[in-house]
């Protein structure tokens, strides 16, 4: 019964925690139309950080990008969990929930046709570390684009 209790605490803790942070990271800060640069903690992948902690290479497309942004978003809607919550003719803002505790996660995608690629950002909104789940989502991710002939 008292361990009952105490997991009860720590859960009720951690949502406190995640509530709180989001009232300091407003929504319109996650829907700029651009990839900002990853915090110091370990919880976020870029392919535009500049230290080797937080990058992850872009994807590179092996189609135009004409063909491959369409298929880039039926790919991104086909991500369990996942919800575009913007999207454009180049830039899509996409929140990643956790299966556990529904923790959310941001993907962000924008598509550079000038320089043949797709600029990529997952980060954790809370926390410190995601034990690799957002450079693991940018992988499973460019996976599945390869496997469609979008991506190299």
């Amino acid at each position: 019964m008292k361990t009952a209790a105490l997991a009860l605490l720590s859960v009720s803790l951690l949502l406190s925690l995640g509530a709180c942070s989001e009232i300091n990271s407003p929504q319109s800060s996650r829907t700029t139309g651009i990839i900002e640069s990853c915090p110091d903690s370990p919880n976020c992948v870029s392919s535009d950080a500049a230290d080797k902690n937080h990058f992850i290479m872009p994807f590179q497309l092996a189609t135009t990008a004409e063909k491959a942004w369409p298929i880039v978003i039926e790919v991104i809607m086909e991500l369990p969990r996942s919800n575009i919550i913007q999207q454009t003719d180049s830039f899509l803002a996409v929140e990643c929930r956790s299966a556990v505790l529904a923790f959310v996660d941001d993907l962000k995608l924008q598509l550079r046709a000038n320089e043949g690629i797709i600029a990529v950002y997952s980060a954790s909104r809370i926390g410190y570390s995601d034990f690799g789940v957002n450079h693991d989502r940018i992988e499973v991710l460019r996976a599945a684009l390869i496997k469609r002939g979008v991506v190299k």
